[in-house]
C-alpha cells in the first residue's frame, strides 16, 4: 500500500476527478465511521472526512495501490491529529461532556461495519483513552482491521498494535462488564422513563445501581442543565424526582434509536429539549446521559 505523504499530483482532468469521486464515494461512510468514532461529533467527522477528500482530489492517484486502505490510512490519521483540537475546546467545555447521538435507524451505515465503539457510553469512555488508543481500538473493534494493518496506519509496530488495542479494551470492559441485553436495557429505560416523570423517589431509587452516574450536557446553553457529574443512587434519584415536575411538564417523548440503542428523545412545542441514552447491569441503570446541549440534537431530532 502506498501511504498518505505530502506530495501533490498535477491538477486532473475532470475525467479523473470523476472517477477520483466515485471511487471516493464508495468508501466515504467507512471514513466518517472513523472519525465519528474517534471524535463524536458530527461535523468534526465531517470536516476530517471534507480534508480527506480535498487533499485525494490533488494526490497522485495512480501511485495508490489500494485505494480504500490509503483513503482509511489518511482518515485516521488527521482524526488522530483532530482529537488534539477537540481535546483543547473541551477543557474550557462547560458543564459534563457527551458524544453527539446520531440516529442510527436513519443512517444504518454507521453501524454496518459493526456495532463495537459506536453507542455513547463508549464513546465518553474513549475519551480517557490516548487519540493512538482510541484509533487502534475503533479499527479492530469497529472495523475488524488486522493488526498489521492498524500498525501501518499508526506507523508502529505489530506487537505495538496489540498492546494499544488491549490496553485500550481493559480501559472499556472495566467500567462496561455485566451490561444487560437489548430487551433488559429497554425495560429498564422504560420503567425508569415512569418513575421519573412521577418523580417517585422510591422507584427511582431501586432502578439505579448503587454506583450509578448521571452526565447532563447543556453545554452552557441551558439554564437548568446540571454542570456537574452527579453520583450514587440516593444523590442521583433525588436530582431526578426534584426537577420531576418542571423537566416533564408538557413534555413529549419519542423512542429514538442513538447509536445502536433504544433512547428517549425528550421534545416540548415541537422543539427538542433532551436525548436520554443508559447503560444497565444485573444491578440496574448505571449511568445516565442526557444530552441537552440543542447543536447535539438538531440532527438526531430532525432524522427522528
Amino acid at each position: 500500500m502506498h501511504l498518505p505523504s505530502d506530495g501533490a499530483a498535477p491538477p486532473s482532468a475532470p475525467a479523473d476527478l470523476d472517477e477520483a469521486a466515485s471511487s471516493f464515494a464508495l468508501v466515504r461512510p467507512r471514513l466518517f465511521g472513523i472519525a465519528y468514532r474517534m471524535l463524536g461529533a458530527v461535523a468534526d467527522a465531517e470536516d476530517v472526512v471534507q480534508d480527506v477528500w480535498v487533499k485525494w482530489q490533488v494526490h497522485d492517484r495512480d501511485a495508490v495501490r489500494d485505494e480504500t486502505a490509503f483513503l482509511v490510512t489518511m482518515a485516521t490519521r488527521l482524526a488522530i491529529n483532530a482529537t488534539q483540537t477537540a481535546r483543547v475546546r473541551r477543557e474550557t467545555y462547560v458543564g459534563p461532556w457527551l458524544p453527539e447521538p446520531v440516529d442510527t435507524s436513519a443512517d444504518p451505515a454507521l453501524g454496518a461495519e459493526r456495532g463495537e465503539a459506536l453507542d455513547l457510553a463508549v464513546l465518553l469512555l474513549l475519551e480517557k483513552l490516548t487519540p493512538t488508543e482510541r484509533a487502534a481500538f475503533v479499527l479492530r473493534e469497529a472495523f475488524d482491521y488486522p493488526y498489521e494493518r492498524i500498525a501501518e496506519v499508526l506507523r508502529t509496530q505489530v506487537a505495538n498494535a496489540r498492546k494499544l488495542v488491549s490496553r485500550a479494551r481493559r480501559s472499556i470492559r472495566v467500567e462496561k462488564e455485566a451490561s444487560v441485553d437489548a430487551a433488559a436495557h429497554r425495560r429498564l429505560l422504560s420503567a425508569f422513563l415512569v418513575a421519573a416523570r412521577a418523580g417517585d423517589l422510591d422507584d427511582l431509587e431501586s432502578l439505579l445501581a448503587a454506583d450509578v452516574v448521571s452526565h447532563t450536557d447543556g453545554g452552557g446553553a441551558v439554564r437548568n442543565a446540571a454542570r456537574v457529574v452527579v453520583t450514587g443512587r440516593e444523590r442521583v434519584a433525588r436530582v431526578v424526582a426534584t426537577f420531576a415536575s418542571r423537566f416533564w411538564e408538557g413534555a413529549e417523548v419519542r423512542w429514538v434509536e442513538a447509536n445502536g440503542s433504544p433512547s428517549v428523545l425528550v421534545s416540548r412545542d415541537g422543539e427538542p429539549v433532551a436525548l436520554l441514552a443508559v447503560t444497565g447491569t444485573t444491578d440496574g441503570l448505571d449511568r445516565l446521559m442526557w444530552v441537552m446541549n440543542p447543536e447535539k440534537l438538531e440532527r438526531i431530532a430532525r432524522a427522528a
